[in-house]
């Protein structure tokens, strides 16, 4: 039986003026699939010969078989590159002469033009070739992290809570909590994080977090520069609000308070009802 999507064991049956055509061994000639000489790899071939080809179908809806290698098959995770956004959905480079089919009922964000995203490959119940964003219930658990261990994660989704869905290494279930990052992110972005915390499910929490050392000290840094920019004055204290706080630097109002506090500390700064004042 023939699986499109995947890479087939297939005899050369003859040879005609477009190619070679496949025994799709189902007893009707008509069944075969074409090899054009153009998706050949290596040298000619032979009637009788046993090749492995990659079966998808062309933009005429019929089967087509390939000797070149795509960049995902049924059942992968892969990044892939979107090329045209239209009304009915989204078309993405999958390594082939046909673009890969992103339905619109697949599509759990927006996809910008040239951007890489990770999909999943599935067929579709046409038996044809489709992907999706919805890839959380194809990430598998990571058994193998601990607690301090770096890792790349992808953002591929977003709970209600805005709690985000992470793509551990593009293979395992993560997530990153809201109050964890305080930078803007966006659907598809690959960042350097961190192993918090390993859930019962083993789901990964992870945070974008340094250790809180190096955070208090490189946040003190960016306070100093925003003083020195504003002429030693901001209009920001410990009864700013945690929006803006995070708006303005990124980060928790608990940080931005112990941040402040250390250089209080360090005779480097005065704060008042107005904000704070760099002290010269």
């Amino acid at each position: 039986m023939i699986k499109v999507g995947e890479f087939n064991e297939l005899t050369i049956a003859r040879k005609g003026a477009p190619g070679y055509f496949l025994n799709a061994e189902t007893g009707d000639t008509k069944d075969d699939i074409l090899l054009p000489f153009g998706n050949v790899v290596g040298d000619e071939l032979e009637e009788g010969e046993k090749v492995t080809a990659f079966i998808y179908r062309d933009s005429q809806d019929r089967l087509i078989a390939t000797m070149k290698e795509p960049l995902a098959k049924v059942g992968d995770l892969a990044f892939l590159k979107v090329k045209d956004n239209t009304r009915i959905g989204s078309f993405v480079d999958f390594g082939l002469e046909r673009d890969l089919f992103v339905p619109l009922k697949e599509k759990m964000f927006y996809l910008e033009e040239g951007k890489e995203y990770l999909f999943y490959v599935y067929l579709d119940k046409t038996n044809r070739l489709a992907a999706t964003t919805d890839v959380e219930k194809y990430l598998e658990i990571g058994e193998d992290y601990k607690v301090g261990d770096e890792v790349q994660g992808t953002i591929v989704g977003e709970y209600r809570s805005e709690n985000l869905i992470v793509a551990v290494d593009n293979k395992f279930k993560g997530i990153m909590l809201k109050n964890e990052y305080f930078m803007d992110v966006n659907m598809g972005d690959n960042l350097k994080l961190k192993v918090k915390k390993i859930y019962e499910d083993g789901t990964v929490g992870l945070t974008p977090r340094i250790t809180g050392k190096e955070e208090r000290n490189k946040l003190q840094e960016e306070i100093l520069k925003y003083l020195n920019d504003h002429n030693g004055f901001m209009p920001y204290n410990d009864s700013s609000s945690p929006d803006e706080i995070r708006e303005v630097f990124h980060e928790s109002k608990n940080y931005f308070k112990r941040a402040l506090g250390g250089l209080m500390k360090r005779g480097l700064i005065k704060q008042d009802e107005e904000g704070t004042k760099l002290i010269k």
